[in-house]
């Protein structure tokens, strides 16, 4: 008779028992709840480049902001230097009354010293040398005289009181100085007034002959 093998039953048995502890043992690729794939960090790399771009438009507003600030101080400067500049503007065209009756003293005591053949006295010396002085004094202070006689009229700086003919002066330019001006650096304090020449009578009659016969 044959005996029982209890000895490979048990062996079964504990085969089976080892089976079911290594069918209860998480292998390496199982997963834990909380360990699923994560998807890529997006959120994270969107919030970064935000702040990237934030700070690029701020680093922007920070440049146009001290660029407005330079501006500005250079304006304010260029405003402070001008009015130091032509602060006397009002003085000087005060003072340049004065000028102006000084020389018309001078150029009536002339008048009468050529038509009457005498000497002009020591009054009349001492007035011509403070005219003198006083322009001396303004362009020391940067009061130049506009020059305006035989040159081409020029409205920024020429005021036109009348028209003249002149043979010898081209139409356009100046005939005579009426009044002087003055600037002031280079700001006009006053124009010079003057008389502009229209040309030569005769080409002046010819063209306005010419244009009736057209």
């Amino acid at each position: 008779m044959t005996k029982p093998n209890h000895g490979h039953d048990h062996n079964h048995d504990n085969q089976h028992d080892h089976d079911e502890r290594n069918s209860d043992k998480p292998t390496d690729d199982a997963l834990f709840p909380g360990d699923e794939p994560q998807a890529e960090d997006q959120p994270e790399v969107n919030t970064i480049e935000t702040l990237e771009v934030d700070l690029q438009q701020a680093n922007d507003r920070v440049l146009r902001a001290f660029a407005e600030l330079d501006n500005y101080r250079k304006r304010v400067q260029r405003e402070i230097t001008d009015t130091r500049k032509y602060a006397a503007i009002d003085l000087m065209r005060d003072m340049l009354a004065v000028w102006d009756n000084m020389g018309r003293a001078l150029e009536a005591v002339d008048c009468q010293t050529v038509e009457s053949n005498h000497n002009p006295d020591t009054f009349v010396e001492g007035v011509r040398m403070m005219h003198e002085q006083f322009t001396q004094i303004l362009s020391r202070h940067h009061c130049m005289r506009i020059e305006a006689l035989g040159l081409a009229f020029d409205p920024n700086v020429h005021e036109s009181i009348a028209q003249m003919p002149s043979d010898d002066v081209p139409a356009g330019s100046v005939l005579f100085e009426s009044q002087i001006g003055f600037k002031l650096h280079d700001r006009v304090v006053r124009p010079t007034q003057v008389v502009i020449s229209t040309g030569n009578p005769q080409s002046v009659n010819k063209h306005a002959d010419d244009a009736d016969q057209a």
